[in-house]
């Protein structure tokens, strides 16, 4: 009988991880854009020089561990890691803010683990939460929106170079600091509105970043931001490199808790608030479904995007940070194997596993 007749089918495709990759940077970058047209050129170059970092990084643990360096970073993976990092950081961060990250972020918690495929938590996350903790006023000061700026040097590209290299803006009067141009993101304003007893259109009319539409706040710029990152997030989806299930349950339990907490107490912020600000739709689309950290299982997948949401609205409303989604992510990515455990489909021909104290 002819070897071809012997062996098994197999399922094939062209959809390389390369390739999944690049389209992953494409549908990121109408958001971006939209960041960058808000809040000046430093999300851009965030970008840009998280990306050096990350392939530099990336090449050096390569070459101790003694792997094809060219094979490994032409997969994409670490310009993705490096994207989401950089989006996620302040325009005004200063180079050393982005290069540690973004290094711990490669080295720690990717590399240190294995490499792509081995790792157990989102490395962009870790990235993220250790800067938060580490440096938690570099990370929360935002430059305001453009359209309701009073200084506009920092969202200029002379101004975003000099907040890259030194930390602060040089003007006709004299050296002015960061702290001159930022301001608190929305999310942190609103809780801060909420510790002064403010009312939702006190807080609203006293602190114009936090927007308005119909009464529901709606953050300018971050709006915008969001709803490009949904539109990307609807593409991989069509391209069918996500499923469904972690955003729809993610934004699903983060929509449901918001109600009914705006139901009670307005100064929570309305549901509409808490979909459209932050980094919400980023990580419902892109982060999130990060396929080796996250949940497998589709139920498991359901389970870890509702605790996700979940756990994002109660950090922001009640924690100390404003933004809750690295925590949120890496929470639930301590406990995909967990989940996955116990949500496993029954394999074919075979009753369903028993799990839990009673099978041992």
């Amino acid at each position: 009988m002819p070897l071809m007749q012997l062996t098994s089918p197999h399922t094939k495709n062209n959809v390389s991880t390369q390739k999944m990759m690049l389209e992953v940077i494409g549908a990121t970058l109408l958001g971006a854009g939209i960041l960058t047209y808000h809040f000046g050129w430093g999300i851009l170059i965030n970008v840009l020089w998280a990306s050096l970092v990350a392939l530099g990084c990336e090449a050096l643990v390569l070459k101790i561990r003694r792997k094809p360096i060219s094979f490994y970073l032409r997969d994409g993976s670490a310009l993705v890691t490096a994207l989401l990092l950089a989006l996620a950081i302040p325009p005004t961060a200063p180079w050393w803010l982005t290069l540690v990250g973004t290094a711990f972020a490669i080295i720690i918690a990717k590399q240190l683990y294995g490499g792509l495929g081995y790792n157990p938590f989102n490395p962009a996350m870790a990235g993220y939460a250790l800067l938060l903790i580490s440096y938690p006023v570099e990370m929360t000061s935002w430059l305001p929106p453009r359209s309701i700026a009073e200084h506009t040097q920092a969202h200029s590209l002379q101004g975003a170079l000099q907040l890259f290299w030194s930390g602060a803006i040089s003007t006709q009067t004299g050296l002015k600091t960061v702290d001159a141009f930022t301001s608190a993101t929305t999310l942190d304003t609103l809780k801060t509105a909420r510790t002064l007893s403010l009312t939702l259109e006190e807080a609203t009319a006293q602190n114009p970043v936090l927007g308005s539409l119909s009464g529901w706040m709606v953050a300018p710029g971050w709006f915008w931001s969001n709803l490009a990152f949904l539109t990307g997030g609807l593409y991989l989806l069509k391209r069918k490199h996500i499923t469904w299930h972690i955003p729809l349950s993610f934004l699903s339990a983060l929509t449901v808790t918001a109600s009914i907490a705006y139901y009670f107490k307005p100064t929570l912020g309305s549901p509409i608030f808490h979909l459209f600000s932050g980094a919400t739709m980023l990580c419902a689309f892109f982060i999130a479904t990060d396929p080796v950290s996250a949940a497998t299982s589709q139920q498991g997948k359901l389970i870890y995007g509702t605790g996700i949401g979940l756990l994002t609205y109660i950090i922001r409303t009640f924690g100390g940070y404003p933004d809750a989604v690295a925590f949120a992510v890496l929470l639930l990515n301590l406990a995909a194997p967990t989940i996955d455990y116990y949500t496993q489909p029954r394999s074919y021909g075979h009753k369903k596993a028993k799990k839990g104290l009673h099978s041992l």
